[in-house]
């Protein structure tokens, strides 16, 4: 099914989006939280997922992305908490987001023509970051990748595998040399962390700092040691402005119940 959107009736003429890539790797709340921090930042949003994706969200989720219902299925997985618990986050407006299906090579950000910010890739399979590094452009995904670095535009890859053997590392090094920024998917601890959902945060927030996205995801450093633990006891880690519904584990959803994911490794494909 072809899943391209066109444009909606009042839709601003000077639309200019994010362009938001999720590959197969395990991560999907990561891609879930940069994408509630755009849309709460007022970005327009361009959303590309890949197959392999599809599958590593159906593992962590419990959630079934279908072309012809993404718009509901995105919804539905921007509630979730990273904790796997549904509801956790309300009133995440998607009516600025685009999507293009993952096997539509004619989609308008294949173009360096179209207009766009930039594009971030969270998560980023080793397997992504090999075909954006040779430029491969395989599929949608890979393809806006090198076409954000032929027009240098901002590219943030947000890799998410552990250990790296030397062969991915060297394609990193190649899509830094580049122009990207590369940005593995690794938590701090001195924002004062109490749910697995200020981790994911953490990270979100770093993929937004990196894009120029203004965002209040985590509590950064200010020089002041022990900052992290008053925080902890405090019950504030973060800096929750952009979060919509119940803070996870004050109030809301808590964490313990969230679906596994052992599965995703062995589908890190695109």
């Amino acid at each position: 099914m072809n899943a391209r959107q066109p444009g909606r009736p009042g839709e601003a003429a000077g639309r200019k989006p994010w362009i938001v890539g999720v590959s197969g790797a395990s991560g999907t709340p990561y891609a879930a939280a940069v994408l509630r921090g755009l849309l709460a930042a007022g970005e327009s949003v361009d959303l590309v997922v890949s197959r392999a994706s599809r599958l590593t969200l159906l593992d962590e989720t419990g959630i079934a992305f279908r072309d012809a219902h993404w718009r509901e299925d995105l919804a539905a997985w921007l509630a979730r908490g990273a904790d796997g618990k549904p509801g956790t986050f309300t009133g995440t407006d998607v009516s600025d987001v685009r999507y293009w299906a993952a096997g539509d090579l004619a989609a308008g950000p294949s173009s360096g023509s179209y207009a766009a910010k930039g594009m971030l890739i969270v998560p980023a399979s080793t397997a992504c970051v090999a075909g954006v590094a040779l430029g491969l452009s395989k599929d949608l995904l890979q393809r806006v990748a090198s076409v954000m670095l032929k027009e240098r535009r901002r590219l943030v890859v947000a890799v998410r595998e552990t250990p790296l053997n030397g062969q991915t590392l060297r394609h990193l090094v190649a899509l830094d040399e580049a122009g990207a920024v590369v940005l593995p998917a690794s938590p701090a601890f001195y924002a004062g962390a109490t749910h697995i959902q200020d981790l994911v945060d953490f990270v979100a927030g770093r993929v937004l700092d990196a894009a120029g996205v203004p965002h209040r995801l985590y509590r950064r450093w200010e020089g002041e040691v022990g900052g992290a633990a008053r925080a902890a006891l405090s019950g504030e880690p973060g800096e929750p402005g952009d979060r919509s519904g119940p803070r996870p584990g004050s109030g809301g959803p808590g964490p313990g119940s969230g679906s596994g994911s052992g599965g995703s490794e062995a589908r890190e494909e695109a």
